[in-house]
């Protein structure tokens, strides 16, 4: 009788009776299946190389599975040098070029054009990958975590929050600029870290904007000495660093470097991450259910409770009553809303107190446009328009986001075997191919500092050098492109404009008080957004 005419449970007995058989079997069907693979690639590859003259990315570093790179990367991002890591990874291996990272081929680029095929041209050959995974205990299903019809749907839902007439109302920001005034120091020996304070009155004013009541985060700064933490003690029984902002703030911390793990960021879930969240959600979930009780008792309750005042969540409570997807989209908001915000201003304060020459000039035309203080005779008032027309402001702007963009580094993971423009071939210009759920990683800090692009003194805070006639396109993205460009970037720029020009009418002097040692290389905190590791540590007064 042959082996198949066996009976099931025979054939069973008998492999179970020869360990070897096992074994051969294994290694047969393992053998079996890299030789299939292998094949199966050659062919792609052969038929990408026909149609596109695509060649694959060799992996620069050759450590088994990719580990010493992952370890290496993790080691930077702790140290706050993950930006110098990278600066040093193009100038060693070009603009574009292949790794290896936890077993997974992992191409890198700072090429304009493969940024735009990513972002727009071959918008749908991409995707998020990972990135739902990493964020998801904290952000959820909402407009940053999801592709495909889940993030069409997002961006549709709130795409009419951000209309002119919502982001353009300036004079609801004077209440937190004046907050974070009476935070600084008075005398002029005195100093301060100005990104904390800056932090916290972004997080008061997206506050207030999304939910209709701010934190009052300003109130908890020791200078003010309040007690009172306002709506933070909904979520916390002590308002300082147990509160919403700190835990905010952790949970980021902790997903940035999920992202690093990719498919194994499953393994980084800590007890204090999962209360951090817990506290993040608690929160959000309070002004939910306030939104969602008024919704279910009328307009009239609704129009009662917000004074006929614009409020993004009763504005997306018309949309959508599920509880879940408002605390989802909410937390993306914010988070996009405060930090990118909030960073900016930091990085433009940062800079102009090591530039004296740039902090006067746009004081100067401060003063004409808009007095030196608010509502001054003969002089502009502060609102959108005038903003957008204040053209050393927005040179300066410009300036600081190339240096210091507010998202430094981003991914793409394909969906599908694909290819992108250029980076292949002994001369760096030939296609590459890009296989399926490869993830493909591109630096926007990088490539806004390319002299090719923006000079030799690419690396200097140069702003006049967007009054030269250059006109830069994809060299230059500080909101991202494409369909998933930032629906937010002009709410970011009007606060952030609103906040400088007011902060400079008050005062007429900006000094740094950071160690000489740190100027020029100061280390970069990196989660979603990019901060400054160490603060922003200054004086601010008038003589």
């Amino acid at each position: 009788m042959s082996v198949l005419a066996l009976p099931h449970a025979t054939l069973l007995g008998a492999v179970a009776q020869s360990p070897k058989s096992i074994f051969v079997l294994l290694v047969v069907g393992l053998l079996s299946y890299i030789i299939v693979q292998k094949l199966n690639s050659n062919k792609v590859e052969r038929l990408f190389a026909e149609k596109y003259d695509a060649v694959r990315l060799a992996s620069v570093n050759t450590d088994f599975f990719g580990i010493r790179r992952f370890l290496s990367l993790t080691r930077s991002l702790r140290a706050h040098k993950l930006m110098e890591h990278m600066v040093d990874d193009f100038r060693k291996y070009g603009n574009t070029f292949g790794t290896t990272t936890l077993g997974r081929h992992n191409p890198w680029t700072i090429e304009p054009e493969n940024i735009k095929a990513m972002l727009a041209t071959r918008f749908n050959d991409f995707g998020l990958g990972t990135r739902h995974d990493a964020f998801l205990p904290l952000l959820g299903e909402g407009i940053f975590t999801l592709d495909n019809e889940g993030w069409a749907h997002s961006r549709a839902m709130l795409r009419p929050q951000f209309s002119r007439q919502q982001v353009s109302e300036v004079a609801k920001l004077e209440p937190h600029v004046r907050n974070l005034m009476s935070c600084l120091p008075q005398s002029q020996t005195e100093s301060c870290d100005i990104q904390e304070l800056f932090y916290r009155m972004t997080l008061d004013s997206a506050t207030e904007f999304l939910f209709g009541e701010s934190v009052a985060s300003l109130y908890l700064t020791p200078k003010s000495g309040a007690k009172d933490a306002g709506d933070i003690k909904v979520v916390a029984s002590d308002a300082g660093k147990q509160g919403f902002a700190y835990a905010f703030k952790y949970s980021q911390e902790v997903i940035a470097f999920r992202a690093l793990m990719q498919s194994f960021c499953w393994l980084l879930n800590p007890k204090d991450f999962r209360e951090a969240t817990a506290i993040v959600h608690k929160f959000v979930d309070y002004y939910v259910n306030n939104a969602l009780d008024a919704y279910r008792n009328g307009a009239a309750t609704i129009e009662a409770i917000t004074g006929g005042r614009y409020i993004f969540l009763y504005a997306l409570v018309e949309v959508t009553q599920d509880p879940k997807t408002l605390r989802d989209q909410l937390l993306n908001i914010l988070l996009a809303g405060r930090d990118t915000t909030a960073g900016l201003l930091s990085w433009t304060f940062y800079l102009l107190a090591r530039h004296t020459r740039v902090f006067q000039k746009l004081r100067g035309e401060i003063v004409e446009v808009f007095g030196e203080e608010p509502n001054s005779s003969g002089t502009q008032q502060i609102n959108f328009e005038t903003l957008k027309n204040a053209t050393y402001l927005r040179y300066v702007l410009n300036e600081v986001l190339r240096l210091y963009p507010s998202v430094p580094q981003n991914n793409r993971y394909a969906v599908r075997d694909t290819v992108l423009p250029v980076g292949g071939g002994p001369d760096g210009k030939s296609p590459i191919l890009i296989r399926k759920k490869e993830k493909v990683t591109y630096s926007v800090y990088v490539m806004q500092r390319r002299k090719d692009f923006f000079g030799e003194d690419a690396d200097e805070f140069r702003p006049e050098r967007w009054a030269e006639g250059k006109l830069w396109t994809w060299e230059f993205l500080p909101f991202n492109g494409g369909p998933r460009i930032c629906l937010g970037q002009q709410y970011a720029l009007t606060e952030a404009g609103y906040t400088i020009v007011r902060l400079l009418q008050e005062f007429n002097t900006l000094e740094s008080t950071e160690p000489p040692e740190t100027d020029g290389f100061p280390l970069k905190r990196t989660m979603l957004t990019m901060s400054n590791a160490t603060g922003v540590h200054v004086r601010l007064y008038k003589k």
